[in-house]
């Protein structure tokens, strides 16, 4: 018997499965869109933890179309911030159900309650740690990378299972009532569903103080809430302002021509370049470069997006020396990777590219960005530009590369 103090005239197997409904389009999307990204990364790019037999088969991330990463890390983050009010109303819906007694009637039954309760334990983490990582707090002291990615696994599994067990009860529900009738019922007409076997519809329930058309546009107006303040951070300009919970997104550089966000400045990465930095190349012919040299050689422009994993993007137009101009130069002319070290010491300091993204036409060592010299925080002296690349791929004060044979 539910507790008396669930006593909405909302709560019914119904609405419940409206809500399981939005989450059984929405958290399919959402997983999918951040296997992709970590996909994105590639193997060997000093992600830190290992995740075993739950690592992705290797796979060469395409550099074409340019925009592909920023749309589904852009998708991933939204979307979970807009299914957030979603989760939450599920949760609220289905609360009851904790208190039910006796809590296990059967083997069954004692399944469907193992497959909820990770299912709710890993969607809450998921959102957790998430929405952490976009506010930049790692209060929890792991792994983002490596916690998200397992949390998405055992989110995965219970789901499926979930599913499984419930869906048939879930389209038994929707068709029990016409959600355009409920759309057009005022809170005076509002009435509790019939009392089943579900548990969810309050024995005695309360006076109704919303509607159900209430209940769906509150919940449907925070998402679209979230969503409006959010969406900024992956657009330039001056709707990038209105993106109130995503400061890494909303911050801009130094001004000018490099006025677009910083993931990470050169004083946190403790870089100082001086005046005699050289670019190192290492392939059959070993070269060295001077920034004027550099610039002297045939230079590339480009208008591709930087895309960074906390969910911002912008998109800015770069000059540079293609990076499979300076793979001939370096006696490599087809390499089957390039590694590219940094200034910068950590675990984000080094990166590999493949044989597609060196050849790319638009993969550029950029040395300016909109028509200006890179400023200290953009990777001054020279950064990696490559389209569809993760942001934290496009290292930032290149100091070497190193163009590998097969």
């Amino acid at each position: 018997m539910p507790s008396v103090r669930f006593r909405s005239p909302l709560r019914g197997p119904w609405l419940t499965s409206v809500f399981a409904a939005a989450l059984l389009v929405g958290m399919p999307i959402l997983l999918v869109t951040g296997l992709l990204d970590r996909v994105a990364y590639g193997p060997g790019q000093g992600l830190p933890g290992e995740v075993g037999l739950l690592q992705l088969p290797p796979f060469d991330w395409p550099s074409s179309p340019s925009w592909l990463f920023r749309l589904t890390q852009g998708v991933h983050v939204g979307l979970g911030i807009a299914l957030v009010p979603v989760v939450l109303a599920k949760l609220w819906s289905v609360i009851p159900k904790l208190f039910a007694w006796p809590p296990v009637r059967s083997p069954a039954h004692a399944l469907e309650r193992a497959t909820l309760l990770l299912l709710v334990g890993s969607t809450l983490f998921e959102i957790a740690t998430g929405l952490l990582n976009i506010q930049y707090d790692y209060v929890f002291g792991f792994s983002f990378y490596t916690g998200h990615y397992l949390g998405a696994w055992v989110f995965a599994a219970a789901f499926a299972a979930h599913v499984a067990l419930k869906l048939g009860t879930m389209l038994r529900a929707l068709r029990s009532r016409s959600l355009r009738s409920e759309l057009a019922t005022p809170l005076a007409a509002t009435v509790p569903e019939p009392v089943d076997e579900t548990g969810l519809v309050a024995p005695d329930p309360a006076p109704p103080t919303m509607s159900r058309r209430g209940a769906l546009a509150l919940v449907g107006g925070g998402s679209a809430l979230l969503v409006a303040l959010s969406v900024g951070q992956v657009l330039d300009g001056p709707a990038r302002a209105s993106a109130l919970l995503l400061p890494r997104g909303r911050t801009t550089g130094d001004g000018g021509p490099n006025a677009f966000p910083v993931n990470r400045t050169a004083a946190a990465a403790g870089v100082a370049p001086t005046a005699e930095w050289r670019l190192a190349l290492s392939g059959a012919t070993p070269r060295t470069f001077t920034m004027a040299e550099l610039a002297a050689l045939p230079q590339h422009t480009a208008r591709l997006p930087i895309a960074c994993v906390e969910g911002w993007s912008t998109v800015q137009t770069w000059t540079g020396v293609r990076l499979r101009d300076l793979a001939a130069l370096a006696g490599v002319p087809r390499p089957a990777s390039a590694f590219v070290a940094s200034l910068e010491d950590g675990p984000f300091a080094r990166s590999t590219l493949t044989s597609g993204q060196v050849l790319d036409p638009d993969a550029l060592l950029a040395l300016r960005v909109n028509g200006a010299e890179l400023s200290l925080d953009h990777g001054f002296p020279a950064r990696i530009v490559v389209p569809a690349l993760p942001g934290v791929r496009c290292t930032k004060w290149v100091r070497s590369i190193e163009f590998r044979e097969a």
